[in-house]
């Protein structure tokens, strides 16, 4: 089967938040799916997952404020990971009035814990893969790992994109060979828009995720099905492994694995897509 990967079957959006414009991506139809995803990612960078997805589920996809089309009124200003749940909880009223059904990965699963937080009736279901959030681990893991990544924020600032990098696949598992992916995959370069947007992920959302207030007893009460979830090859004892099993003892629940590393849904979206449908019982239309 080959899938359409081109813009045409794409609607785009934008919508005034405090402080930003938002710029989203609608594919398909059904029940809807937001997808919010991992570290510089906007909206493009989960193509491959959406174009398998958009034949069962309307695919929401967003660029978080301060990346590519997300433009902020100030742009040296950061965000917190409620008011990056709070856009989240816009770009889902502006599509559809009902609950949605969420992907968040990495960042995007710390989001979405927010806005199962937040806005409990904007989502129905959360997979958070692998979530970076240090606040889910106990007081001394905690503490390492938020030293750990103030240490990459200032080796980005200090010797920059190139020499961060490295460290912050080796600290989340992230296997940047390519060896253990897909065929077929859209490329995505490193490109002057992936470098912008690291530089705000990496100065600004870094910061945010050190700043997070997470509420972890208040999770077990949200209405909200919160599935944890891990990439099946990715390297056990990292610390965004390490938060989803945390996640899981505190709500009761078990831990999915899902195809590939910290990046499966980008490396992997066929069989990804395919666990998702099964996990939110949706099959697939003939």
């Amino acid at each position: 089967m080959t899938y359409e990967n081109t813009y045409e079957s794409t609607r785009t959006g934008t919508l005034d938040a405090p402080g930003a414009t938002l710029h989203y991506q609608v594919r398909g139809a059904g029940p809807a799916l937001l997808i919010g995803q991992s570290g510089e990612g906007d909206a493009d960078r989960s193509v491959d997952l959406a174009a398998r997805l958009a034949d069962t589920y309307t695919v929401i996809t967003y660029d978080r404020r301060g990346l590519s089309r997300s433009r902020l009124h100030d742009p040296s200003g950061g965000a917190t990971l409620a008011e990056h749940a709070d856009d989240a909880a816009r770009v889902l009223a502006a599509v559809t009035p009902e609950p949605a059904a969420m992907l968040g990965c990495s960042l995007g699963a710390v989001i979405g814990l927010h806005l199962a937080l937040r806005h409990p009736d904007r989502i129905h279901t959360l997979i958070a893969h692998e979530p970076v959030a240090p606040r889910l681990l106990p007081a001394a893991e905690r503490t390492h790992h938020e030293h750990e990544l103030a240490h990459l924020q200032r080796l980005y600032v200090r010797d920059g994109l190139a020499a961060a990098l490295p460290e912050i696949a080796r600290v989340l598992g992230i296997d940047t060979s390519g060896r253990d992916s897909e065929p077929g995959l859209t490329p995505q370069p490193i490109n002057d828009l992936r470098r912008a947007n690291f530089d705000y992920f990496i100065r600004h959302d870094f910061t945010a995720v050190l700043a997070d207030t997470l509420d972890l007893p208040a999770l077990t009460a949200t209405p909200t099905r919160i599935i944890p979830a891990v990439g099946r090859t990715t390297p056990e004892g990292v610390f965004d492994r390490r938060c989803a099993y945390a996640l899981a003892d505190a709500l009761s629940a078990e831990v999915v694995e899902l195809p590939g590393g910290h990046n499966g849904n980008t490396s992997h979206p066929s069989g990804y897509a395919a666990h998702l449908r099964d996990l939110l019982a949706v099959p697939a239309q003939p």
